[in-house]
């Protein structure tokens, strides 16, 4: 996951008096936050530092996150008249891209050997942010966007998709060998409403980096449900959240879809025999499915003791 380096010592270091946007866009910094757990827990991939609203703020909306909080805007978008605005920003140019490009050509050059994975969050997600204005527990007013005026709504995450799509397509193009669609908050979706309303618009995200030789992984939250819907929109890979074993996402796919996950955050504060005999499981469970990216499923706790995950990758590189 992306905030691997959270729990660090160093990352905490590195961002002493820096916000969290500036630090995403200062193209040295973000790549040596994205070093950090490479360098610390020897891991076989990077995942480049970044946040979800990026290419927002990027296309100009105003955004900011607050420590504790997270993306607050300026002013919640909720009319086709605020969409309008919006689109009037344009798409993402590649001058405005270039903090991103820097920071991963950067990163790519110090990794080597080791492949860096591309990041973005999914139309829905983004579009999420904008209609609430800032976290939210249930997105209902998105959700009631979504059908009290689905033509607005349309507009909203196909202007999400292709800023978004951008931002993953300048990742590849600097370097990054594969992409990550990160989807946090389409748990609070159901299948009806994913499949109608929100997958056209990651399928166009996508469709950014296709002609791009790389792997595309689709990962969300509490999505046990849409697992098949959010392949369907042009994965590779589909991320697998701590909630489903990975035996049981296997046979929802049909036993044909790569698979990333799933440990349990939750776990990474347990005794190690606990902890031990969870990984343990979840490869095992992970080794039915063709392949298996093995990851956690979701975020890396900032309280996490950093020498545990390094063990726990010593671990997976022992099975």
């Amino acid at each position: 996951m992306r905030q691997a380096g959270r729990s660090l010592p160093e990352y905490r270091a590195a961002r002493v008096g820096t916000a969290m946007l500036d630090a995403c866009l200062d193209p040295a910094l973000a790549s040596e936050i994205t070093l950090q757990p490479v360098r610390r827990h020897d891991v076989d991939a990077a995942i480049f530092f970044s946040d979800i609203v990026v290419p927002l703020k990027l296309a100009g909306v105003d955004v900011e996150i607050t420590p504790g909080v997270g993306p607050v805007m300026g002013s919640a978008v909720r009319t086709a008249d605020d969409v309008a605005r919006l689109r009037d920003l344009g798409p993402l140019t590649p001058e405005a891209l270039q903090p991103v490009s820097d920071g991963v050509a950067l990163t790519v050059d110090a990794l080597g050997e080791t492949p860096l994975i591309g990041f973005a969050g999914a139309p829905f997600t983004l579009a999420a942010y904008l209609v609430e204005g800032g976290p939210s527990r249930d997105h209902l007013a998105a959700r009631t966007l979504m059908h009290a005026d689905p033509a607005t709504w349309t507009a909203l995450t196909q202007w999400a998709a292709d800023v978004t799509g951008a931002f993953l397509r300048a990742q590849v193009l600097a370097g990054a060998s594969a992409t990550q669609l990160f989807d946090s908050w389409a748990g609070s979706l159901s299948l009806a409403d994913y499949t109608a309303h929100v997958a056209p618009a990651s399928a166009r995200a996508l469709s950014h980096v296709a002609d791009l030789d790389v792997k595309k992984v689709h990962f969300g939250t509490g999505t046990s449900e849409l697992l098949a819907a959010m392949r369907d929109v042009g994965a590779d890979v589909v991320g697998v959240d701590y909630r489903l074993p990975l035996d049981e996402a296997n046979r929802r796919l049909g036993g044909t879809t790569p698979l990333q996950g799933n440990i349990d955050p939750a776990l990474l504060a347990a005794p190690w025999p606990v902890l031990e005999a969870h990984v343990r499981d979840v490869v095992a469970r992970g080794s039915v499915a063709p392949g298996h990216v093995v990851n956690l499923g979701h975020g890396v706790p900032p309280e996490t003791d950093p020498t545990v995950l390094t063990r726990v990758a010593q671990l997976v590189h022992e099975i």
